[in-house]
């Protein structure tokens, strides 16, 4: 007797897509539930070509259901970050003020001033909007801000430095995330990159002897990703902004994470400033938005008014603009620092300036709520993305203790619930530090980790 063929008892298309829970799903996306059907399907006959019973129709219903639900749902969403590292990357670096992501709702319900002059009824220019505030900060003469900082230093060589020279030290010619290279970006401008000293230690003189008649500037680029220690020596910006005056070339600074707020104050090792650029004597200086200052993505540059105006008018700076809520978001963020109101409400520098004694009452309450076997123990958090590397803050962090898989069961179930929570793993221990979560998320966390908890 032959056997029957097993494909033959899967239903079909048309049978899946006359169930009445298949249907309401249809609703204005009916060629969209169609292929989630056919999808369902396909992977039931994977299923049956590997030796497995066929499903039943309701349970390939259920597989419909189940792919429709994150297909017709954003894939991005919030994320309650428990990891400690406050300007966490692939988290989304830095959270927003609440003036700031209001800012951006005002401008992106409905139309706004964005290249429209509200005096002169005429047309305007999307760059004025945050190089007043630019100016009033740091002092600069002129200031423009596009879409990241990686587009900032492009757009800088690309306009200044085309077909000449830029010398800098080969222990700064560095990768960055997501591969970014300083060569690499030089090769993109048609600057000609010149390197000067080694990997370690790099001297003035190094630079002085490297200025030919085709340099246009000399070019610091801060590691702040990454830290050289042991036998190093590097030149400071003074020397370099003195150097730079002398011999008549330009001096760019990429100093990254775009700090204004003086670090050590928090114990922690000093991060350039954009003051501090340039007081040295920097023409140009180039930074971040949304590391240490703590606002939407962007890449900022402030310097020479001459200078500005060319990038304003070269060809990239349109490919790399910022949109209005960008624009709105980082203006409120700036005016933070402007009113002198940083510390308080731009979270980056609530969670740097928090003190250790709120870290530990936010870790006991929590573990309060959530029971055994969650307890408070002493830990560190971390700066990140970019920013003061290495760097880290005394905390009190929330431990649950278990072998390898039932952490790694229990981080997928908190990472993949209707509210994701992202936590750390060490030493067969999973850490929840209370100093990366917003103050209205803390009693969330507790019922959340608590649900995981029971269900595993």
């Amino acid at each position: 007797m032959v056997n029957e063929n097993p494909y033959r008892a899967l239903p079909s298309v048309d049978s899946i897509l006359s169930d009445e829970r298949v249907h309401a799903l249809a609703d204005g996306s009916a060629s969209a539930v169609t292929e989630i059907v056919r999808e369902a399907v396909e992977l039931a006959r994977i299923s049956v070509s590997q030796g497995k019973r066929p499903p039943t129709e309701d349970q390939i219903v259920e597989t419909v259901i189940g792919i429709a639900r994150l297909a017709f749902q954003p894939s991005l969403r919030p994320v309650i970050n428990a990891t400690g590292v406050i300007i966490h990357t692939n988290l989304g670096r830095a959270p927003l003020s609440d003036d700031a992501i209001e800012a951006m709702a005002a401008v992106s319900r409905g139309y706004s001033n964005l290249e429209f002059d509200l005096e002169a009824g005429g047309r305007g220019s999307r760059f004025v909007h945050l190089e007043s505030v630019l100016r009033r900060l740091t002092g600069t003469e002129a200031a423009i801000a596009v879409n990241n900082n990686a587009s900032a230093l492009l757009l800088a060589l690309s306009a200044l430095a085309q077909g000449g020279e830029v010398i800098i030290s080969r222990g700064q010619a560095v990768e960055i995330g997501g591969g970014f290279r300083i060569p690499d970006v030089m090769l993109q401008s048609k600057a000609r990159l010149v390197e000067v000293g080694t990997t370690n230690r790099t001297y003035l003189r190094d630079y002085d002897a490297a200025i030919t008649e085709n340099t246009i500037a000399l070019m610091r680029v801060h590691a702040s990703n990454f830290r050289v220690v042991g036998f190093t020596d590097s030149t400071t910006i003074v020397d370099l902004g003195t150097l730079a005056r002398e011999r008549d070339v330009l001096l760019l600074d990429d100093i990254g994470s775009g700090c204004l707020i003086e670090t050590p104050q928090f114990g922690l090792a000093p991060e350039p400033t954009v003051q501090e650029s340039l007081a040295a004597g920097a023409d140009l200086v180039m930074f971040s938005g949304d590391k240490l200052l703590g606002g939407p993505q962007a890449g900022i540059i402030v310097g020479r008014a001459d200078l500005i105006d060319k990038l304003r008018r070269h060809p990239l700076a349109r490919a790399v603009r910022m949109d209005k809520a960008s624009i709105a978001g980082l203006a409120a963020t700036l005016l933070h620092y402007l009113r002198g109101e940083a510390l308080d409400k731009v979270p980056v520098w609530q969670m740097i300036s928090m003190s250790l004694a709120e870290t530990e009452k936010r870790t006991k309450s929590i573990a309060r709520e959530i029971g055994a076997p969650a307890k408070a123990v002493d830990g560190c958090s971390m700066i990140g993305g970019g920013s003061l590397p290495e760097e880290g803050l005394a905390s009190k962090l929330v431990a649950i203790e278990g072998d390898g898989a039932y952490l790694t069961d229990l981080a997928r179930r908190l990472r993949t619930g209707d509210t994701a929570v992202v936590g750390r793993i060490e030493r067969d221990t999973l850490l929840l530090d209370p100093r990366t979560v917003r103050k209205a998320e803390l009693k969330p966390l507790a019922t959340i980790v608590k649900a995981a908890l029971a269900a595993s």
